[in-house]
């Protein structure tokens, strides 16, 4: 509104002020007002005989204009530049604001506690060419000087030990290819899929498997829905043996919910065009239903032995006070009686644990007979959260299984959280939790909640904490 009234004042000064008193010299401001504006100055009321006509033709005809057509002219001037002023006002606003293109990416830096670091396209696309060719992704902070001041103060207070302690006990550089390594790749979904959710996995699963096309390389992708038994039919759809159709009855036959079933099926018809070797990673619908009511000692000894390859392994890990801090702040928190007699958390954990020792064991088997392999697998969140879950599982395996030329460590596996929520990292506020534990006393068993957060869309401010802005 200032900038109207002052450019039509402005105007009208120079106007009145050149017509008066300087009429031999034109004002610059009138050069920019219209050819009507400027032949409405000089028109002259041929019309009106009268002796003020008369006097009024000789003033106008000597440089000079009267008091009457000064305020015609001020009149006409003002709605053209308060005009001019709005379309000149609404193009500058576009051309001086432009609201920023906020990430839908985030890295998980591994500070004390954790922070995150915003992607843009360029390196998602870096990232996840990487993560094809097996780089993995390193659990250590980052200290880089592209960061802000708020980013490098942090890290200085709260990460000089840790890099102090890597530059005077620097630990072995563990190779990344032949025997002995492969690469994961954990992708976690809501635990109420959607569509939207599948549709986020394929667009990051297609530029991870791209590199490895040129290659002999194995690749995989592991499907925590489909019980073990149906592995040789995830085999012969993939080889063009078994129809849609078939394929989705014998899922149906083993105890997959319809709905889960057409909710993972672009992940199959993923598979089979880009000739990735599908996994089925779950124990036998029966018998996780036999551990949350009888305990896992009541499962059948055979099948028991196909879910735990590694059993002294599996029965150390729940001693352990990382595995059991991740328990306490993360396992046990999604336990919900499923009936009126289901009131033992003890065999939710064991349901929970065999569900993910079986879906590593899978992993880790399949890679641990071929070098330089990938094996990428889609779960639900609370399975992958904190690094506890599945993906917490596979390094020990992968030990176990190759224990003179395993190269797997936790660095090989990558976890991505896709669409995640504050909700389902269990914080208790807008905001996504980070991390598990963080108490003094547990600064050494400190979990971040992934490697990376990943979104189909931009997400909202309050859901993003300790956010680190590149220069």
């Amino acid at each position: 509104m200032m900038f109207r009234v002052t450019g039509v004042v402005l105007a009208l000064i120079c106007h009145t002020t050149e017509a008066f008193v300087f009429p031999s010299q034109p004002c610059s401001k009138a050069k920019q007002v219209s050819k009507d504006t400027t032949s409405l100055m000089v028109t002259r009321h041929e019309d009106n005989e009268s002796a003020e006509g008369e006097n009024q033709h000789q003033q106008q005809s000597s440089g000079f204009l009267t008091r009457r057509d000064a305020l015609k002219f001020g009149a006409v001037v003002g709605t053209t530049l308060t005009s001019f002023a709005d379309t000149s006002f609404a193009a500058g606003e576009n051309d001086a604001f432009s609201p920023a293109k906020r990430a839908t990416a985030y890295r998980v830096d591994t500070t004390i506690p954790p922070t995150l670091l915003p992607l843009d396209a360029r390196k998602e696309t870096s990232i996840l060419k990487g993560l094809g060719k097996g780089s993995g992704t390193s659990k250590d902070a980052i200290f880089d000087d592209s960061v802000n001041l708020n980013n490098l103060l942090q890290k200085i207070v709260y990460g000089t030990a840790d890099a102090v302690s890597s530059v005077v006990n620097p630990q072995p550089e563990v190779s990344k290819s032949g025997p002995g390594y492969a690469s994961f790749v954990c992708l976690g979904v809501p635990a109420d899929t959607s569509s939207t959710d599948i549709d986020l996995s394929l667009s990051l699963l297609s530029p991870i498997v791209q590199p490895r096309k040129s290659t002999n390389l194995d690749t995989a992708l592991g499907l925590t829905i489909a019980p073990l038994s149906t592995q040789s039919a995830l085999d012969a759809y993939v080889q063009g043996g078994q129809s849609e159709l078939d394929l989705l009855d014998v899922l149906a036959k083993a105890g997959v919910l319809e709905s889960a079933s057409q909710l993972y099926l672009p992940l199959m018809q993923f598979a089979k065009q880009n000739s990735l070797k599908l996994l089925a990673m779950a124990p036998e619908v029966d018998d996780v239903k036999t551990v949350r009511s009888e305990g896992l000692q009541n499962v059948d000894v055979s099948r028991r032995s196909q879910y735990v390859v590694d059993a002294e392994g599996f029965i150390q890990q729940t001693q352990d006070p990382k595995f059991r801090l991740f328990t306490e702040r993360s396992l046990l928190k999604d336990f919900n009686p499923v009936d009126e007699k289901d009131g033992n958390q003890g065999n939710y954990f064991a349901e929970r644990i065999l569900v993910h020792e079986t879906a590593a064991s899978i992993a880790a088997s399949y890679a641990a007979k071929r070098p330089e392999s990938l094996v990428a697998l889609v779960a639900p969140t609370p399975d992958l959260r904190f690094l506890g879950g599945i993906n917490g599982r596979i390094p020990r395996i992968c030990n176990f299984l190759n224990k003179e030329d395993n190269k797997v460590n936790d660095d090989a596996v990558t976890t991505i959280l896709l669409n995640p929520t504050a909700k389902e990292t269990l914080s208790k506020s807008r905001y996504i939790r980070l991390e598990i534990g963080t108490a003094p006393e547990n600064w050494t068993y400190q979990s971040k909640v992934a490697d990376y957060l990943w979104f189909s869309t931009v997400p909202k401010v309050n859901m993003i904490p300790r956010l680190m802005n590149p220069r």
